[in-house]
């Protein structure tokens, strides 16, 4: 990857609704060495898709919670599990796992604090291998959906 493919990826970051001809202009690239530079970066994988980002408090989704998860134990059927039965929870927009503990930390949103009281315990009590939970509201977002460092 060189400098222009830095360049490629720092435009599509900012705005991926670019057309080929639009995003060469801005590396200045003529239009077929851009486009085979990001085949060839979609190829890679070091593009992964395209999106549309969404206010959360635009659609209605106001409530913002980071729950901390606890697991019983950290074995492999039962982490495999926790994982898969929390990718199909759809108020859970990010999952991470951690070193030490915690072991999960989860970002929840939802539409109020009933919402995400519901949530919390008909859905996310129930999930395999949790030992514990603990959350904490979001009181601001300060850095959010920023673009990797190129």
């Amino acid at each position: 990857m060189d400098a222009i493919d830095r360049k490629i990826l720092a435009e599509l970051q900012a705005d991926g609704r670019l057309t080929v001809t639009d995003l060469a202009e801005r590396v200045q690239l003529s239009v077929s060495p851009c486009h085979r530079r990001l085949r060839a970066l979609e190829g890679s994988g070091a593009i992964s898709g395209y999106r549309a980002q969404l206010d959360a408090r635009a659609l209605g989704l106001g409530f913002d919670a980071l729950v901390f998860v606890t697991m019983h134990e950290a074995v492999r059927d039962t982490v495999a599990a926790f994982e898969r039965a929390v990718a199909d929870i759809e108020h859970v927009v990010q999952a991470q796992r951690l070193f030490g503990d915690p072991d999960y930390l989860l970002r929840v949103i939802t539409r109020d604090l009933p919402a995400f009281q519901q949530l919390y315990d008909e859905r996310l009590t129930t999930l395999p291998g949790v030992q514990r939970l603990s959350s904490t509201l979001v009181m601001k977002s300060v850095v959010e959906d920023r673009g990797l460092p190129l």
